[in-house]
């Protein structure tokens, strides 16, 4: 039996236009989800009808957020850009790779991720183009936008980036805020609700967030290069956030970022992860980064540092007192002592010289004398000092002096402008072979990877707010590590040894620390700075429980584990050097018990040598005994109390 269908004109017509409706739709909606490695982190790219760009992040099939990919406002004629895209083609790509750093945590790190390139044009005049290229990792998400050579011969003059962060509902957040974009970013990161933030608050990065029991994450960003510093300011959206470029320091100036060649803006990076502990142990901000421009960095030697001045009121700027921290250094086995302001007599002054010392200080002595001592100096220097030198031929006479590295301070700005100056001084300085310390600095975004001798930088409210605060309290330290370390490196200066109990603790001089013996000694383990400033005076050191740790202790390594976390109440971290472990564990104003597993040991026995705290808080109780990788020790934590120890072979 033969059926005979027949479709009328009026019946094609109306099937014809379905189809070219479909073929709208597709052509206009679509979506494409990039996988990590390990397929739990999704990437769901979103092309609207109105042609905007958004991406949502799945992590283990679970909403973490939705961001607004593109868009921006020009300060000339040329259109703000956020739709009307299409997309012209796209390609998918892997790499697996591993790399060596030399700022280490790891003695070789992964870089494994999936990504997407998609070639975007304008629907309409001027029909720009432009490329979004995303990253997904095992760890996180990250995505940039390129720019082209203009074709118009118009500069691009970025008035602002608005692009959005929406977390649907609302989520826990740990969010510093900074006030102003003219600060050193040393702020206290509070733990709310993204409903809680206001429209005032200038949101500093990272900012850490709670998606579920399951799932942590973390906004910030990588690789920026001229360009202006990221913020986050919150939306009209209850759950939502939105991007803020740091200001030009030129108040009549509205453009905040120009270019005039093809150009790309920096990663925007959400890191994920089951437990905070696996944002902390992530290498993502260094991946993003390019590798190292040093051809040979084996000069750049990363340890300890003694430091003469900012921590004790009562030190002066003079030769005794600077050969005093010489000799801590030297006693201690670190490798470097730092002089501080006033070596050069006025700062930040037209007049200032940072080329001669001043007339109290003779400067060929000291380094003669620290060299008998194997210590190498690092020299303070105001950043204004530096601008107004011949940063080469400063570079090249401290070079002659035998002059391991500069401090410079009081920079306070992560404008482009500022971001490009932190460029060239660190290009210039690694000529030399001469290691960077930035303070009143902004947060690291992975410059230390291309350039290592950047060593270390502030953007921390750290040991020194016990000077003249009461905000070194023990749950700052347990946030930081889930939050400002997350970035990278960080001068906190550890090692104040006058330990108080909280209630016992007073600004005064000498200068007190908030917090007892073993949690001080803890967080030479706990914070990453490849470059440790030990912040107190030589007498603080001397015959006391934990100096012999503080000779131990390194500031790079070939491991890193986080066993255990919570932000803002405890943290235990494990690292290893060859073959020998270090533990640190910081607690915050509650009193615990913690269980710690060795087996991240080898195999055989080792001898642990651990600091606890003791009933008084203001000192620390050594023990000794022998473990393998299946014991398990378990740790009394005070208020404010903390563990420290490490692990040496014993056969």
């Amino acid at each position: 039996m033969r059926i005979d269908i027949r479709i009328s004109l009026e019946m094609k017509k109306i099937l014809v236009s379905f189809i070219s409706c479909l073929w709208s739709i597709q052509f206009l909606c679509a979506q494409y989800q990039v996988q990590s490695p390990d397929k739990k982190v999704d990437f769901l790219i979103d092309i609207s009808e109105e042609g905007s760009l958004s991406g949502k992040i799945l992590f283990n099939r679970e909403h973490v957020l939705t961001a607004q990919l593109v868009n921006f406002e020009f300060n000339t004629s040329m259109p703000e850009l956020k739709n009307k895209l299409m997309v012209i083609d796209t390609k998918i790509t892997t790499t697996d790779e591993t790399w060596i750093p030399v700022l280490k945590r790891f003695d070789k790190v992964r870089n494994n991720y999936t990504e997407i390139l998609i070639n975007l044009q304008e629907k309409v005049a001027p029909k720009r183009k432009l490329q979004l290229i995303a990253r997904v990792y095992n760890d996180g998400v990250a995505y940039r936008i390129k720019f082209p050579k203009s074709v118009h011969g118009v500069d691009y003059l970025i008035k602002e980036e608005h692009s959005t962060f929406s977390f649907g509902e609302d989520r826990v957040c740990w969010a510093a805020d900074h006030i102003k974009p003219v600060s050193p970013q040393e702020s206290f990161f509070y733990k709310r609700n993204i409903s809680e933030l206001t429209q005032k608050m200038l949101i500093g990065l990272p900012l850490t967030v709670k998606i579920s029991d399951k799932c942590f994450a973390a906004i910030t960003e990588a690789d920026l290069t001229d360009y202006a510093g990221m913020y986050l300011k919150k939306e009209q959206d209850k759950f939502g956030l939105s991007m803020m470029l740091s200001p030009s320091i030129d108040s009549s100036q509205t453009t905040k970022v120009t270019k005039k060649e093809a150009f790309n803006t920096p990663w925007r990076v959400v890191l994920v992860g089951e437990t905070p502990g696996r944002l902390v142990e992530s290498e993502l901000i260094n991946n993003l980064n390019p590798p190292c421009a040093i051809e040979d960095p084996s000069w750049i030697k990363p340890g300890i540092s003694a430091w003469d001045n900012w921590y004790s009121n009562d030190v002066k700027m003079d030769e005794p007192t600077i050969k005093q921290f010489i000799d801590l250094a030297s006693d201690m086995t670190w490798p470097y002592m730092i002089v501080d302001w006033q070596w050069y007599g006025e700062f930040n002054k037209p007049q200032a010289d940072i080329t001669k010392s001043a007339p109290n200080i003779n400067m060929p002595q000291l380094i003669q004398y620290a060299k008998e001592k194997n210590v190498k100096l690092i020299l303070w220097l105001y950043w204004t000092d530096v601008n107004r030198s011949d940063w080469d031929a400063v570079c090249a006479l401290y070079e002659k002096w035998g002059i391991a590295g500069v401090k410079i301070d009081f920079m306070d700005r992560d404008d482009q402008e500022m971001v490009n100056w932190y460029e060239r001084i660190v290009k210039t300085a690694a000529k030399h072979k001469l290691m960077v310390n930035f303070h009143g600095a902004y947060k690291p975004t992975g410059l230390g990877r291309t350039y290592p001798n950047q060593v270390t930088r502030e953007g921390v409210l750290g040991n020194e707010w016990n000077k003249w605060s009461l905000m070194v309290t023990p749950e700052h330290l347990c946030t930081l590590p889930f939050t400002r370390m997350l970035a990278g490196p960080m001068d906190f200066t550890p090692g104040g040894f006058e330990n108080r109990k909280i209630d016992d603790f007073r600004i005064q001089s000498p200068t007190q620390s908030m917090l007892t013996r073993s949690n001080t000694l803890a967080q030479f383990v706990v914070f990453d700075s490849p470059l440790t400033v030990a912040c107190d005076h030589p007498n603080s050191y001397k015959n006391q429980v934990g100096s012999e740790f503080l000779k131990k202790v390194k500031t790079v390594w070939d491991d890193t584990k986080v066993l255990n976390g919570a932000v803002g109440e405890y943290i235990t971290m494990a690292r290893r050097d060859k073959k020998n472990w270090f533990i640190g564990t910081l607690n915050n104003s509650e009193t615990r018990t913690l269980t710690l597993k060795l087996d991240f040991l080898g195999e055989g026995k080792f001898k642990i040598i651990s600091y606890e705290d003791d009933a008084l808080a203001n000192k620390a109780l050594q023990k000794e005994k022998i473990v393998t990788n299946k014991s398990e020790i378990k740790i009394a934590l005070s208020a404010g109390g903390g563990f420290a120890a490490y692990l040496e072979p014993s056969e």
